[in-house]
């Protein structure tokens, strides 16, 4: 008599809220999108996406700049009050205070309009790996060991302690809330601790940049670390990049 085993749960979409108020261009992205696999809801304003935001979960969202009502870089810093889910900004512009502004507002990347669909598909994908981002496993062991003795998972630099398990980070014994950018960039330092790295190494390891992209995304995410760590934790060594002290 044989026995079926059943079949694995399907896994669930990405869900993705998209707040653009260009129609054409948010009815374009979100067929886009949806032809990847991806459930995408959307809404034409600031103020119609945090109502959105704040009545179902999303894995990611994607916030245009220049939105009516709220903005996006005000839509931005409301759901970072509460939340560390990843954000992509867009912008028209891909210069000036649109994008400083919004990285400062606590985005994870951005992406210059026009953009074709297999450069924000990727920006996406890549947001989500870190989001689901583990480091590698230490030295002789492999996926699948089990945990590591408690100590191993813990990387400590002065008053800044990283559990690698748990993927927590303390100051001063005080959890730090990270985004899953911010945390990804903290692991590439202490992966590397007193060793200056570049902003292009920096691009390519943490945001999986296959190019010399916009330094801006690095020098942005060192200064939130820097605004959630301590001044001193990260250092500039001018010309060349950043450093974390031991």
């Amino acid at each position: 008599m044989s026995s079926s085993t059943p079949a694995p749960a399907a896994p669930r979409p990405v869900r993705v809220l998209l707040v653009e108020d260009d129609e054409l261009m948010r009815r374009s992205f979100a067929l886009a999108l949806e032809r990847y696999g991806y459930r995408v809801k959307t809404a034409a304003d600031g103020l119609a996406g945090l109502e959105s935001f704040r009545d179902e979960s999303f894995d990611l969202l994607i916030l245009d700049v220049m939105l009516p009502g709220l903005d996006g870089i005000g839509l931005c810093r409301r759901v970072r009050e509460t939340s560390l889910v990843p954000v992509l900004m867009m912008s028209a512009r891909g210069d000036g205070l649109d994008v400083v502004a919004g990285l400062e507002s606590g985005a994870d990347d951005y992406v210059v309009k026009p953009v074709d669909t297999y450069v924000l598909v990727a920006r996406i994908r890549s947001l989500l790996r870190r989001a689901t981002y583990a480091p590698a496993p230490g030295p002789g062991r492999l996926p699948g060991d089990g945990p590591p003795p408690s100590k191993a998972m813990l990387l400590v630099f002065g008053d800044l302690t990283i559990d690698t398990g748990g993927m927590e980070v303390f100051v001063s014994g005080s959890p730090v809330a990270l985004t899953p950018t911010e945390l990804k960039l903290l692991l590439e330092f202490a992966a590397h601790p007193g060793i200056v790295l570049e902003r292009h190494t920096l691009l390519r390891n943490v945001w999986e940049y296959g190019w010399d992209g916009d330094s801006r995304v690095v020098d942005l995410c060192v200064q939130r670390l820097r605004s959630k760590l301590g001044r001193d934790r990260i250092e500039t060594v001018r010309g060349f990049g950043y450093k974390l002290r031991r």
